[in-house]
Order: C-alpha cells, then structure tokens, then sequence
C-alpha cells in the first residue's frame, strides 16, 4: 500500500467527525447554541455557525488535500479549544475521556500538518 494511499484514508478518517458533526450542528443550531450558551461560549448563535463553517470548509479541504496544512491547524486548534472548553471536568471519567480524545484528534492533525497530504492531494498536484 502507497503512503499516498495511507495519508488519503487517514484524512478522510480524520475529518469524517467533524463533517458529520457539522452537518448535524447545522440542522439543530439552536439546541446547540443552548449548550454552548451553557458552556459560557458569548454569542453562541453566531459561534455554532462558525464552528459548522470551520468544521465543514476545513473538513472538505483536508478530504481533498487542499491548503492541507492550514486546515489541520485550525483543526488541530478547535480540537485543544474543545477539549479545554466543553470537557474540563476531570472528576467525570466520561469527560476526561473526551479530553483525552480531542487532544489525540488534535495531534493527529499537527502530524498531517508535518508529513503533508501525500501524492493523492490538490496540494501534491499544485506542487
């Protein structure tokens, strides 16, 4: 198996979360303002559009290996800001879980952002 092969199932496994989920956010913006409300998250109205725009725009960029570094950082970012955010009670096993796992997506992106796309990507084919 190609590594060019391995980096495009691996983006596609990377993002799958966050496009689905920002599908999902985008068809029930309000219930979950009222979480991010409840999170303390200002203007949570205007930020789950944000977070659907950033979860979709940079999952599809990555799907297609396209400014591949760029997404993976906001990625990367949004998965410690959530972390930090929505699963800081270390009490809740259930919690800390969810912390520890948005940090390995987060790592996860970084190390995309290091090896690049691979040869299946927009960027390798602008290169």
């Amino acid at each position: 198996m190609s590594n060019s092969f391995v980096l495009l199932v691996s983006r596609i496994m990377l993002v799958l979360l966050f496009l689905v989920s920002g599908a999902g956010m985008a068809s029930m913006p309000g219930g979950i303002a009222g979480y991010f409300s409840s999170l303390g998250i200002p203007a949570p109205g205007l930020v789950v559009w944000l977070v659907v725009i950033l979860k979709i725009v940079a999952g599809i960029a990555i799907v297609f290996g396209f400014k591949t570094r760029y997404a993976a950082y906001a990625l990367a970012a949004f998965s410690v800001g959530a972390a930090l955010i929505g699963h800081n009670n270390f009490a809740d096993q259930n919690e800390m879980t969810q912390f520890l796992k948005d940090l390995a997506i987060a790592g996860g992106f970084l190390a995309l952002s290091v090896a690049g796309p691979g040869g299946m990507s927009i960027d390798a084919r602008r290169a």
